[in-house]
């Protein structure tokens, strides 16, 4: 059965609730849940859940790798926005803004780790 646009988007939105980070180290985590819950299309892993679907009706089988390309998406605005030196990402203070540079980095580091395992 082909699933809408919105209905990818409402599952890969209940899965990204129910997959987050680890909580401590805190200050490593919550820079990661941050960018995380700042929102935006996330036409990234929709587009992964729906290449998957066109082969099987199973396509809930890629959702960890739809989470994959999302976190790996946001490790490099993490990095992007500290090149940049922008002070906001999708209208909020930017990790590094928010917390530190320092911060950006290593949680960056971590998402980028996260999402090559």
């Amino acid at each position: 059965m082909m699933q809408t646009l919105s209905q990818f988007q409402d599952l890969f939105y209940k899965y990204l609730a129910e997959n987050q980070f680890a909580k401590s180290p805190t200050e490593l985590y919550e820079p990661v849940s941050y960018i995380l819950n700042l929102g935006g299309k996330r036409m990234r892993p929709l587009l992964a859940l729906m290449a998957h679907s066109v082969f099987s009706d199973d396509f809930e089988k890629s959702m960890p790798a739809a989470f994959a390309v999302e976190v790996f998406h946001n490790f490099t605005l993490v990095h992007d926005d500290i090149m940049d030196e922008a002070p906001l990402r999708r209208g909020k203070p930017t990790i590094h803004e928010h917390f530190s540079q320092n911060h950006a980095i290593l949680s960056g580091d971590v998402m980028l780790i996260y999402a090559y395992e």
